[in-house]
Protein backbone atom coordinates (compact mmCIF):
# COMPACT_ATOMS: atom_id res chain seq x y z
CA UNK A 1 0.00 0.00 0.00
CA UNK A 2 1.34 3.17 -1.10
CA UNK A 3 1.90 5.81 1.57
CA UNK A 4 -0.06 9.23 0.78
CA UNK A 5 1.89 11.45 -1.04
CA UNK A 6 2.67 15.25 0.16
CA UNK A 7 4.34 18.05 -1.40
CA UNK A 8 6.73 20.40 -1.16
CA UNK A 9 5.97 21.84 2.39
CA UNK A 10 6.78 25.89 3.11
CA UNK A 11 9.00 27.06 5.53
CA UNK A 12 6.75 29.79 6.27
CA UNK A 13 3.34 29.49 6.44
CA UNK A 14 1.68 28.57 9.74
CA UNK A 15 -0.94 27.09 11.08
CA UNK A 16 -3.87 28.97 12.43
CA UNK A 17 -4.71 26.89 15.25
CA UNK A 18 -1.09 25.98 16.64
CA UNK A 19 1.41 28.13 14.27
CA UNK A 20 3.07 24.54 12.81
CA UNK A 21 3.98 24.55 9.32
CA UNK A 22 1.41 23.40 6.88
CA UNK A 23 1.58 20.51 4.96
CA UNK A 24 -0.08 19.83 1.28
CA UNK A 25 -1.32 16.59 0.04
CA UNK A 26 -1.47 15.77 -3.27
CA UNK A 27 -4.22 13.39 -2.82
CA UNK A 28 -7.33 14.50 -0.63
CA UNK A 29 -7.96 12.86 2.91
CA UNK A 30 -10.97 12.99 5.24
CA UNK A 31 -10.05 15.67 7.93
CA UNK A 32 -12.20 17.11 10.30
CA UNK A 33 -12.68 20.61 10.82
CA UNK A 34 -10.91 21.88 14.21
CA UNK A 35 -13.32 24.61 14.76
CA UNK A 36 -16.80 22.81 13.78
CA UNK A 37 -16.00 19.21 13.49
CA UNK A 38 -17.76 19.23 10.30
CA UNK A 39 -15.69 15.75 7.96
CA UNK A 40 -14.71 16.51 4.65
CA UNK A 41 -11.80 15.34 2.07
CA UNK A 42 -9.27 18.33 2.22
CA UNK A 43 -5.39 18.69 1.04
CA UNK A 44 -4.07 20.90 3.61
CA UNK A 45 -3.53 20.76 7.50
CA UNK A 46 -1.04 21.54 9.52
CA UNK A 47 1.88 18.75 11.08
CA UNK A 48 -0.25 17.80 14.12
CA UNK A 49 -3.25 17.17 12.52
CA UNK A 50 -5.22 20.35 12.69
CA UNK A 51 -7.23 21.41 9.57
CA UNK A 52 -9.71 24.24 9.37
CA UNK A 53 -12.31 24.30 6.80
CA UNK A 54 -13.13 27.06 4.33
CA UNK A 55 -16.33 28.39 5.77
CA UNK A 56 -14.53 28.78 9.77
CA UNK A 57 -11.15 29.87 8.16
CA UNK A 58 -12.21 33.15 6.85
CA UNK A 59 -15.43 33.31 9.44
CA UNK A 60 -17.25 37.15 9.64
CA UNK A 61 -15.41 37.56 6.10
CA UNK A 62 -18.38 37.02 4.41
CA UNK A 63 -20.55 39.79 6.22
CA UNK A 64 -18.18 42.31 6.27
CA UNK A 65 -17.35 42.17 2.42
CA UNK A 66 -21.27 41.88 1.46
CA UNK A 67 -21.87 45.14 4.27
CA UNK A 68 -19.21 47.50 2.80
CA UNK A 69 -19.97 47.00 -0.82
CA UNK A 70 -23.71 47.63 -0.34
CA UNK A 71 -22.61 50.60 1.45
CA UNK A 72 -19.73 51.39 -1.27
CA UNK A 73 -20.30 54.27 -4.05
CA UNK A 74 -17.57 54.79 -5.78
CA UNK A 75 -17.07 53.41 -9.50
CA UNK A 76 -13.80 52.18 -8.86
CA UNK A 77 -13.67 48.75 -8.17
CA UNK A 78 -9.49 48.60 -7.14
CA UNK A 79 -9.73 51.81 -4.29
CA UNK A 80 -12.98 49.32 -2.86
CA UNK A 81 -10.88 46.16 -3.20
CA UNK A 82 -8.00 48.05 -1.42
CA UNK A 83 -10.18 49.21 1.14
CA UNK A 84 -11.25 45.20 2.06
CA UNK A 85 -7.74 43.92 1.90
CA UNK A 86 -6.48 46.66 4.20
CA UNK A 87 -9.02 44.80 6.96
CA UNK A 88 -5.61 42.69 7.76
CA UNK A 89 -7.49 41.10 10.71
CA UNK A 90 -10.62 39.86 9.02
CA UNK A 91 -9.36 39.02 5.40
CA UNK A 92 -6.67 36.16 5.21
CA UNK A 93 -3.40 36.69 3.16
CA UNK A 94 -4.36 33.83 1.15
CA UNK A 95 -7.88 32.32 0.94
CA UNK A 96 -11.09 32.79 -1.20
CA UNK A 97 -11.74 35.37 1.25
CA UNK A 98 -10.21 37.05 -2.00
CA UNK A 99 -12.67 35.84 -4.03
CA UNK A 100 -15.55 37.35 -2.50
CA UNK A 101 -13.30 41.20 -2.32
CA UNK A 102 -12.76 40.53 -6.05
CA UNK A 103 -16.90 39.73 -6.49
CA UNK A 104 -18.09 42.46 -4.35
CA UNK A 105 -15.75 45.19 -5.45
CA UNK A 106 -16.46 44.64 -9.41
CA UNK A 107 -20.20 44.21 -9.09
CA UNK A 108 -20.38 47.07 -6.77
CA UNK A 109 -18.54 49.44 -8.59
CA UNK A 110 -20.92 48.25 -11.82
CA UNK A 111 -23.95 49.05 -9.69
CA UNK A 112 -22.44 52.57 -9.03
CA UNK A 113 -21.08 53.78 -12.41
CA UNK A 114 -25.30 54.17 -13.04
CA UNK A 115 -25.29 52.65 -16.78
CA UNK A 116 -26.94 49.45 -15.26
CA UNK A 117 -29.14 48.36 -12.65
CA UNK A 118 -28.20 46.46 -9.80
CA UNK A 119 -30.14 45.72 -6.75
CA UNK A 120 -28.90 44.73 -3.20
CA UNK A 121 -30.07 41.21 -3.83
CA UNK A 122 -27.99 41.01 -6.76
CA UNK A 123 -24.90 42.36 -5.24
CA UNK A 124 -25.46 39.12 -2.66
CA UNK A 125 -26.41 36.73 -5.19
CA UNK A 126 -23.09 37.25 -6.73
CA UNK A 127 -21.17 37.02 -3.80
CA UNK A 128 -22.96 34.02 -3.13
CA UNK A 129 -22.36 32.11 -6.12
CA UNK A 130 -18.55 33.12 -5.69
CA UNK A 131 -18.91 31.40 -2.32
CA UNK A 132 -20.27 28.31 -3.81
CA UNK A 133 -17.23 27.69 -6.04
CA UNK A 134 -14.41 29.71 -4.55
CA UNK A 135 -12.66 26.76 -2.64
CA UNK A 136 -9.30 27.63 -0.63
CA UNK A 137 -6.40 26.02 -2.33
CA UNK A 138 -8.31 25.05 -5.78
CA UNK A 139 -5.89 27.23 -7.69
CA UNK A 140 -3.27 24.61 -7.55
CA UNK A 141 -5.56 21.66 -7.08
CA UNK A 142 -7.54 22.24 -10.35
CA UNK A 143 -5.74 25.49 -12.45
CA UNK A 144 -8.96 27.67 -10.97
CA UNK A 145 -8.52 30.57 -8.69
CA UNK A 146 -11.47 31.33 -6.70
CA UNK A 147 -10.97 34.87 -8.11
CA UNK A 148 -12.20 33.62 -11.72
CA UNK A 149 -15.74 32.37 -10.99
CA UNK A 150 -15.67 35.76 -9.04
CA UNK A 151 -15.75 37.96 -12.10
CA UNK A 152 -17.68 35.48 -13.59
CA UNK A 153 -20.35 36.02 -11.47
CA UNK A 154 -20.59 39.56 -11.80
CA UNK A 155 -20.81 39.58 -15.67
CA UNK A 156 -23.31 36.60 -15.80
CA UNK A 157 -26.14 38.49 -13.00
CA UNK A 158 -25.22 41.49 -15.20
CA UNK A 159 -25.84 39.55 -18.80
CA UNK A 160 -28.70 37.47 -17.40
CA UNK A 161 -26.75 34.30 -18.56
CA UNK A 162 -28.16 30.96 -17.67
CA UNK A 163 -27.46 27.20 -18.93
CA UNK A 164 -29.68 27.72 -21.44
CA UNK A 165 -29.42 31.05 -22.58
CA UNK A 166 -26.53 31.69 -26.08
CA UNK A 167 -24.31 34.09 -26.07
CA UNK A 168 -25.40 35.67 -22.49
CA UNK A 169 -23.67 32.28 -21.30
CA UNK A 170 -20.32 32.48 -24.32
CA UNK A 171 -19.43 36.03 -22.75
CA UNK A 172 -19.46 35.31 -18.95
CA UNK A 173 -17.34 31.64 -19.82
CA UNK A 174 -15.27 34.09 -21.75
CA UNK A 175 -14.51 36.11 -19.35
CA UNK A 176 -13.58 33.84 -16.86
CA UNK A 177 -11.09 32.32 -19.04
CA UNK A 178 -9.51 35.65 -19.81
CA UNK A 179 -9.19 35.80 -16.23
CA UNK A 180 -7.76 32.28 -15.51
CA UNK A 181 -4.76 33.69 -18.19
CA UNK A 182 -4.86 36.69 -16.40
CA UNK A 183 -3.97 35.18 -13.26
CA UNK A 184 -1.73 32.24 -14.65
CA UNK A 185 1.16 35.01 -15.82
CA UNK A 186 0.89 35.51 -12.22
CA UNK A 187 1.76 32.84 -10.09
CA UNK A 188 5.21 31.39 -8.20
CA UNK A 189 3.95 31.54 -5.79
CA UNK A 190 0.44 32.22 -6.09
CA UNK A 191 -0.74 35.61 -4.14
CA UNK A 192 -4.13 35.96 -3.32
CA UNK A 193 -3.53 40.08 -3.62
CA UNK A 194 -1.94 40.10 -6.68
CA UNK A 195 -4.81 38.21 -8.48
CA UNK A 196 -7.27 40.36 -7.02
CA UNK A 197 -5.82 43.34 -8.65
CA UNK A 198 -4.87 42.14 -11.84
CA UNK A 199 -7.91 40.52 -12.39
CA UNK A 200 -10.12 43.22 -11.64
CA UNK A 201 -7.88 45.50 -13.76
CA UNK A 202 -8.39 43.58 -16.33
CA UNK A 203 -12.61 43.07 -15.44
CA UNK A 204 -12.41 46.57 -16.44
CA UNK A 205 -11.38 46.54 -20.01
CA UNK A 206 -14.29 43.46 -20.22
CA UNK A 207 -16.63 45.64 -18.68
CA UNK A 208 -15.60 48.14 -21.47
CA UNK A 209 -15.58 45.99 -24.33
CA UNK A 210 -18.80 43.69 -23.09
CA UNK A 211 -20.78 46.01 -21.45
CA UNK A 212 -19.76 49.77 -22.59
CA UNK A 213 -19.11 50.72 -19.00
CA UNK A 214 -16.32 52.44 -18.21
CA UNK A 215 -14.88 52.10 -14.52
CA UNK A 216 -12.33 54.00 -12.86
CA UNK A 217 -8.92 52.33 -12.50
CA UNK A 218 -5.82 53.50 -10.55
CA UNK A 219 -3.78 50.54 -10.67
CA UNK A 220 -0.79 52.82 -11.14
CA UNK A 221 -0.95 54.09 -7.89
CA UNK A 222 -1.20 50.47 -5.96
CA UNK A 223 1.39 49.71 -3.49
CA UNK A 224 1.46 46.30 -1.46
CA UNK A 225 1.23 46.31 1.87
CA UNK A 226 1.34 42.79 2.31
CA UNK A 227 4.80 41.64 1.36
CA UNK A 228 6.20 40.52 4.94
CA UNK A 229 2.44 38.59 5.53
CA UNK A 230 2.72 36.43 2.27
CA UNK A 231 3.53 32.78 3.59
CA UNK A 232 5.37 31.51 0.54
CA UNK A 233 7.51 34.28 0.23
CA UNK A 234 7.15 37.60 -2.04
CA UNK A 235 7.62 37.82 -5.71
CA UNK A 236 8.89 40.97 -5.52
CA UNK A 237 10.72 42.73 -8.03
CA UNK A 238 8.44 39.85 -10.33
CA UNK A 239 5.06 41.93 -9.04
CA UNK A 240 3.90 44.91 -10.23
CA UNK A 241 2.76 45.75 -6.92
CA UNK A 242 6.05 45.40 -5.24
CA UNK A 243 7.85 48.67 -4.12
CA UNK A 244 11.10 48.71 -2.37
CA UNK A 245 10.67 50.41 1.46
Amino acid sequence: MHSEAKVEQTNTENCQVCGSQLDYFSKGKELACYDCGKMETGNICCSNGHYVCDDCHGKGCFEIVRDYVLKSRTANPLEIAEILMGYKDKVPMLGCENAWVAAGALISAIRNEGSYTVTDDQVVEVLNRTKRQAIGGYCGLTGVCGIAPAIGACFSVVLNAACPKDQETAQTMRVVAKIVSVIASETGPCCCKNFVRQSLQEATYLVKEILNVALENNQQQLSCTDIERHPHGCRKEKCAYFKEK
